[in-house]
């Protein structure tokens, strides 16, 4: 069986034993919209749980509008036009415009990267800056919420007249599914309110997990965070494989996101008879697949249905290798992973980006990995601590000669964005 794995901005080509595999598992049919551009329009006339945009926008002064960084693939380019011309058609000026890019602790996007984010013609006729996660005097501190996270958020938000937000909502690996909430926090958020958010205390709890809200504490906690902000309005969106549009709603931060999880809960949970001894995945292709911090997503996400004991096969093209300096500086002094634990669960360790470590970590005390990549060269991946493969093709051949005649090998060629589980234990 041929399978194209997302892989880069190209994807990945994989032949695959036909009686082997379970799948390709794939997120369901949704069909694109037919006119995405008027669909918008008409979200931000007859919203969810608001007024329409052009009356909340009505008196107010001036307006700061939150998107998301390069790390996800909202379609920009369609949503902003039309929100901002109604806000300059309800009589906020054009230089009171402020765009947010919600970097949360990710680097900058600038330049051409910037342009691609947004559109070149926002990019340049437009207000356009970067939340830095790291400069706790750009932020503006709103209490301690009752579970002692400090809440400390953008000051540039934070004081706008009119807080307007966006987003994807797709499967998270921490907080259930994104979009909504999450733009605020962990988008605007300073490192000081993220390290306690992010911290062991609300990632290790079990409910804390891909798809799960109810009984999640980092969704609880984060809803409970951009509820303090404040929201006056957001526009959100579900997309299928090709990132076409499938949904989009606007209008309250609560009611219009939960009606878009409805939706692609529908849409990417896919059941799985039992426990597979390998799992073939990627990590959603570009741009989700350039670090390894983001690539471990695609292996969160297939760990649900990994036998104990198991193989994850990761296909990612990590050309901006591992991650931030903080990250490379976690994998680097930590060369054991049951001592890692041991450190975040004291109260004396902390480094940036330690919570992707973790969620890694959770992966690796239930089954092996595997990685092709053309990124990294292999002793880099092996500091990962896990196994490099020259090929996809040759990593499953490996895996099913140790596992024997009986092993299957499910294949989830569009990584996390796709939510499998075991039908007999749900």
């Amino acid at each position: 069986m041929r399978v194209q794995l997302d892989y880069g901005r190209t994807g990945l080509e994989v032949e695959l034993p036909d009686e082997r595999i379970v799948g390709p598992l794939a997120i369901r049919p949704a069909a694109p919209l037919p006119d995405p551009e008027g669909a918008i329009d008409r979200a931000l006339r007859e919203p969810i749980g608001t007024p329409p945009l052009a009356e909340v926008v009505r008196g107010r002064r001036n307006a700061c509008i939150l998107v998301c960084d390069i790390t996800r693939p909202v379609p920009n380019r369609l949503i902003l036009p039309p929100m901002l011309r109604t806000l300059e058609e309800q009589g906020i000026a054009h230089k009171d415009i402020l765009i947010l890019v919600a970097t949360g602790l990710h680097r900058p996007n600038e330049g051409a990267e910037l342009e691609e984010l947004v559109g070149p013609e926002v990019a340049a006729n437009y207000r356009v800056e970067n939340h830095h996660g790291k400069a706790l005097d750009e932020h503006d501190f709103l209490g301690e919420t009752p579970n002692g996270v400090p809440v400390w958020l953008d000051a540039r938000y934070v004081r706008a007249d009119l807080k307007i937000t966006t987003g994807l909502i797709e499967p998270h690996l921490m907080a259930g599914y994104s979009g909504g909430r999450k733009v605020i926090c962990p988008g605007i958020a300073a490192l000081e309110t993220v390290k306690v958010w992010h911290g062991p205390r609300f990632l290790e709890h079990p409910r804390a997990d891909g798809g799960i809200l109810e009984g999640n504490p980092v969704h609880e906690e984060n809803t409970r965070i951009a509820l303090l902000a404040g929201c006056d309005f957001i526009v959100n969106v579900c997309i299928d494989g090709q990132r076409r549009i499938t949904w989009v709603g606007a209008g309250d931060m609560i009611e219009a996101w939960q009606q878009g999880v409805r939706f692609v809960e529908n849409v990417v949970k896919v059941p799985v008879p039992v426990p597979c001894e390998v799992v073939v995945t990627s990590a959603a292709g570009y741009p989700l697949d350039t670090t390894w911090y983001q690539a471990i997503k695609g292996l969160t996400g297939a760990l649900p249905i990994v036998k104990p004991g198991g193989t994850i096969v990761l296909a990612a093209s990590l050309t901006e290798c591992l991650g931030s300096p903080e990250f490379q500086q976690v994998i680097a002094e930590n060369p054991d992973l049951k001592l890692f634990k041991q450190r975040i669960l004291g109260k004396d360790y902390f480094l940036l980006d330690q919570w992707q470590f973790e969620e890694q970590c959770k992966v690796m005390e239930r089954c092996r990995v595997k990685v092709v990549s053309h990124g990294l060269p292999a002793e880099t991946l092996r500091r990962c601590y896990v196994e490099p493969a020259a090929s996809v093709e040759r990593a499953v051949a490996d895996c099913l000669a140790e596992y024997g005649a009986m092993a299957k090998v499910a294949v989830i060629p569009k990584g996390p964005y796709v939510l499998p589980y075991i039908a007999s234990t749900t």
